[in-house]
């Protein structure tokens, strides 16, 4: 290890998935990353993922509760994902920041609804 990793490590910043989430909330990840390959690509599969589960639970008839746990498990990484692209935009700023912060809504009715 090289004394940079060393130095993140030791002040907090370790962790992969501490790391990643803070990164994004923090703005450190370029916004068209952000949105482009975390949001639409990479939450998108997630949400289909989760509700392909989530339909075939449903044919083994399991619980009700259960199936819906399942359907609505991405929800809070969706709603994460959508303010993290808001606060990245608003740092950034311009035309292309605000349609993608639309596009993040956008996205999230649609996850959410589907």
């Amino acid at each position: 290890m090289d004394e940079s990793h060393q130095a993140g490590k030791a002040s907090g910043e370790g962790g992969c998935s501490a790391g990643f989430l803070r990164s994004r909330w923090q703005g450190k990840v370029p916004l068209d990353l952000l949105f482009w390959r975390d949001m639409v690509v990479v939450g998108t599969a997630i949400n289909i993922a989760s509700s392909a589960l989530a339909l075939i639970l449903l044919g083994l008839k399991l619980p009700l509760w259960l199936v819906l746990a399942v359907h609505f498990a991405p929800v809070p990484y969706s709603l994460f994902l959508t303010f993290a692209v808001w606060r990245t935009a608003e740092k950034s700023g311009g035309g292309k920041a605000s349609l993608m912060m639309l596009g993040s809504a956008l996205w999230l009715i649609a996850t959410v609804v589907a």
